[in-house]
């Protein structure tokens, strides 16, 4: 089906265009995002030989994120979420390809900038959502914002599976076995980037500003206009606060879960599974936490969020190294909480904040979110080599802990509001 093209177009068909598209990208992402996940602690350790090395690679992704999400927000502000989000990939198919270069010379160096670089997926997966709210109706936005963090779930589910497979091609290529599924990254963010580029037209927050007859301004001051604007609204900024926890929380239980298990002799297969169902409880059922979000209010959802945290931190911690029933139910946990809290907390922002000022408010939350994540994942290195991975996840639960009461303070503060994170 054609995009719409009219110069005043229709506001639901557009929004059903938009989401169409961005689901099918996301799906692409996801593979490209989640291929390296299961291997990438490991790659790290081999390259640079050193246990408490073997967070970097996820820390430095998180952190590229992290510092690319400005960029994005700012091409977003000047130009649309096309060439924003299409940049992104194209960043994140640079850094994959460094990866494998990395493998092929075994330069941790050059395995981290790669790993910097590849983080620009995952501001491109984040900032969909927000491309998903540009034209939502307010009792909506959990909804829509939730579809496209859920259709995630087919790539990321089936990328970390991809690990197995991957070895007769990187073995082909005469690479490293653990290289090859950057290889398919590679490929299959190539593919979320030319769908998006040529499919996301017309621009979602183009066609926003122009239905409510906002003037588009430079990107000059964009961003110091987000900051000012997220310190206005306090159910914007504890938005901001529960995606950074819960996004740290998560990073740093995850990326050394693939050690804790094979320095328990668990195989790549099983540790892939682990990881799967990890992603699954992060993206499947994100319907319904956006459901939730309409029906109840986003504080009580990022309250439901921090209990699962704190559950999937406290498993984690008994379970022994090597595979065993717990661990694999605590990454599910793990991934349900940060799905509660990644959907209340966007619909929470976006609500709190004006169209013209969203794009540079919601950079500076994927950049708040992923440097907390960042600092989270080196941390965890360290913690693991020095104490274990019950003491890193005992420090995770506390990060669970402060979701709450961010949460709590939200709902008491909410009384008026109706649900889904809007004023009447």
């Amino acid at each position: 089906m054609p995009a719409p093209t009219d110069l005043a177009p229709d506001r639901e068909a557009v929004q059903r265009h938009t989401i169409r598209t961005l689901m099918f990208t996301q799906v692409w992402g996801g593979v490209g995002l989640a291929a390296g996940a299961t291997v990438g602690s490991l790659l790290a350790e081999e390259i640079s030989g050193r246990v408490e090395l073997a967070g970097l690679g996820g820390t430095f992704q998180t952190l590229g994120a992290a510092l690319l999400a400005i960029p994005i927000a700012t091409l977003a502000h000047r130009y649309g979420r096309r060439p924003s989000l299409t940049f992104a990939y194209a960043a994140a198919v640079l850094g994959a390809l460094l990866i494998v270069v990395a493998a092929y010379l075994s330069s941790f160096s050059v395995f981290l900038v790669g790993s910097a670089l590849l983080g620009s997926a995952t501001g491109a997966n984040s900032a969909a959502r927000y491309a998903a709210a540009d034209l939502a109706l307010p009792t909506q936005r959990g909804r829509d914002l939730s579809l496209v963090v859920w259709v995630t779930t087919i790539g990321s589910v089936l990328g970390p599976n991809l690990a197995g497979p991957a070895e007769p091609l990187a073995r082909a290529m005469h690479l490293d076995v653990l290289a090859g599924p950057f290889v398919v990254s590679a490929a299959a963010l190539a593919v979320a980037g030319v769908v998006m580029w040529t499919r996301l037209r017309p621009d979602p927050l183009v066609v926003s500003r122009q239905l409510s007859d906002t003037v588009h301004t430079s990107g000059k001051g964009s961003l110091s206009r987000g900051v000012a604007a997220l310190r206005a609204s306090r159910r914007a900024l504890a938005g901001v606060v529960i995606m950074a926890l819960g996004h740290a929380v998560m990073v740093s239980v995850m990326v050394m879960t693939p050690l804790h298990m094979r320095h328990g002799h668990a195989s790549l297969v099983v540790v892939g599974l682990v990881i799967s169902g990890h992603i699954l409880g992060m993206f499947a059922f994100a319907p319904v936490m956006g459901m939730a979000v309409d029906r109840l209010g986003a504080p009580k959802v990022a309250f439901a969020g921090g209990l699962l945290l704190v559950a999937a931190t406290t498993v984690a911690g008994a379970a022994a190294q090597g595979y065993s029933h717990g661990l694999a139910i605590a990454l599910f946990l793990l991934g349900l909480g940060w799905s509660a809290a990644f959907v209340s907390g966007s619909v929470l922002l976006v609500g709190g904040v004006a169209i013209v000022e969203r794009p540079a408010a919601q950079g500076i939350s994927d950049l708040v979110m992923g440097l907390t994540a960042a600092c989270g994942g080196a941390l965890a290195g360290v913690v693991l080599e020095h104490a274990g991975f019950a003491p890193l996840a005992h420090i995770a639960l506390i990060g669970a802990l402060v979701i709450i009461a961010v949460s709590v303070t939200a709902i008491r503060a909410s009384a008026g509001l109706r649900p889904g994170g809007t004023s009447g």
